[in-house]
């Protein structure tokens, strides 16, 4: 593609070089540079982009995009330079590939908790009833044989428009992106062209990177605000949690149609008669013209009761019927890594769950009270080098609702687990230790609940659910919380 072309949405401050050359790659790694390629030097939190652009250059890189002028760049070499590289390289990437959200439906799915089940409910609901869907997200980027490991929530914005343009070319008629407060404030999914967007909830989170709340709630605004603004004839909808204080702030802002789900009487499409059912939760779907659909989820707990809610209102305003939602619904078995069950044939459960935030973990242990005759054994931990705040109170909300905790560690990066053991202590009272045990080693921590649990209790390991590696002060080590189950029960 022409250089021109890519840039041609482009603010531009200065530029030096033939715009009219064929650019044949986009990279923001200086190592995987090819000849033909176009570098873009992005500032990041610990390396700057700028420092790699001669290493770019020696690996033939035919154009480089900075944020301010970079001597010694040769004559051969277009130089564009641009007030902010970050934001500018969603819009690069989106020219790149050829817009390919236009060539899709875009549903773009944002919250504290809920967006992975919710987006793949969503996936699932539209595949059963013969849509061709996709889905981005934590979990990986899929569609049908098309497979990528996920790296972040939200990918960065050259894998998330080369993914879309990929499955855009393998038939794909809709994306269901998961869409993190990070994503949007960085411009991840700026390009990205939504016909819907959904929110489920806001709860504290993240508060390392937005600081407080009033922030945090405002970086998923950009989802909704940008909602409606594009100039075309396709109707936008901002599907919302009316049951949510939050939402009424993003109805506001949107010029998107809005859709609201929730329990309240006043939502669009309500859930009633909600009940835990042999094997996961009964309920019944009310849309606003009174009509009403029963329901029986496989999986269990009133949180999950919400995400389905929230895919059938998006499923609905996409056209599907209500008999397609329904049995579309009733299919989904669950994800990778939310309250998964791991078997192995013992007489108590283990359960594992991606928790890893105070209402998360909240709804995770009172799912686990609705559905377990004896104890519960909970298995927790907190992230070093993230929002400290959230610490004491998660830690105070295991002790309050489980019977047993083992406190340990979960991705310390380079933190020191004696301080967040520390931090974490300041939400137990004397009570709550007492009940408590505190073991670092994550495995130890694991094989210490299994070996305390008796017939009919369960035990609930939280924090990282789907993920296989750990991060430690020595450096990432391979780990999975069903792995380590799975390789005792099976010794035992």
């Amino acid at each position: 593609m022409k250089l021109s072309r890519m840039i041609d949405q482009l603010k531009l401050k200065r530029i030096t070089g033939d715009l009219e050359i064929d650019i044949s790659q986009i990279e923001i790694d200086s190592r995987k540079i090819e000849p033909g390629g176009m570098f873009i030097c992005i500032t990041g939190f610990q390396q700057d982009g700028h420092q790699y652009a001669e290493e770019a250059i020696r690996n033939g890189a035919a154009a480089i995009m900075a944020e301010r002028f970079i001597p010694g760049v040769p004559p051969e070499v277009s130089l564009v330079i641009v007030p902010d590289t970050r934001r500018a390289l969603p819009i690069i990437a989106n020219a790149f590939y050829d817009n390919p959200s236009c060539g899709l439906r875009l549903i773009g799915i944002t919250g504290t908790n809920g967006k992975t089940t919710t987006a793949h409910m969503v996936e699932h609901l539209l595949n059963a009833s013969g849509r061709n869907a996709g889905s981005v997200g934590t979990l990986s980027m899929t569609y049908k044989d098309i497979q990528e490991e996920a790296v972040n929530t939200t990918p960065d914005p050259l894998r998330l428009q080369k993914f879309l343009r990929t499955i855009a070319n393998a038939g794909a008629e809709y994306a269901v992106v998961e869409v993190s407060s990070h994503g949007l404030d960085m411009g991840r999914v700026l390009g990205c062209g939504f016909q819907t967007a959904a929110f489920t909830n806001l709860a504290h989170d993240h508060l390392d990177y937005h600081h407080h709340m009033d922030e945090y709630r405002g970086s998923k605004e950009l989802l909704f605000s940008r909602l409606g603004n594009s100039v075309d004839d396709m109707q936008k909808t901002a599907v919302l949690n009316g049951d949510d204080a939050a939402s009424a702030y993003y109805a506001k802002r949107t010029a998107a149609q809005v859709v609201t789900y929730g329990l309240g009487e006043d939502c669009h499409l309500r859930g009633i008669q909600v009940e835990r059912a042999e094997q996961g939760t009964r309920f019944t779907i009310q849309t606003y013209t009174g009509d009403q659909y029963p329901v029986v989820l496989k999986v269990p707990g009133l949180h999950n009761v919400y995400n389905a809610l929230a895919a059938a209102a998006i499923c609905s305003c996409e056209g599907l019927s209500w008999d397609e939602i329904t049995r579309g619904l009733q299919s989904f078995t669950g994800i990778s890594g939310r309250f998964e069950d791991v078997s192995t044939g013992q007489d108590f459960n283990i359960t594992i769950d991606y928790a890893h935030n105070p209402e998360g973990l909240k709804a995770a242990l009172l799912t686990a009270r609705e559905c377990t005759s004896g104890k519960i054994i909970c298995v927790m931990g907190c992230r070093g080098e993230r929002d400290r705040l959230k610490r004491p109170v998660m830690a105070g909300i295991a002790a309050d609702l489980a019977d047993g905790v083992v406190f340990t560690s979960d991705n310390v990066y380079s933190e020191q687990i004696e301080d967040i053991f520390l931090d974490m202590r300041q939400g137990l009272s004397e009570q709550h230790l007492s009940k408590s045990e505190f073991v670092a080693n994550r495995q130890d921590a694991i094989l210490q609940a299994i070996h305390s649990a008796n017939a009919g209790d369960r035990i609930l390991i939280t924090g990282r659910g789907h993920e296989k590696f750990l991060y430690t002060s020595d450096g990432l080590q391979q780990m999975s919380d069903a792995d380590i189950v799975q390789s005792h029960m099976v010794r035992v």
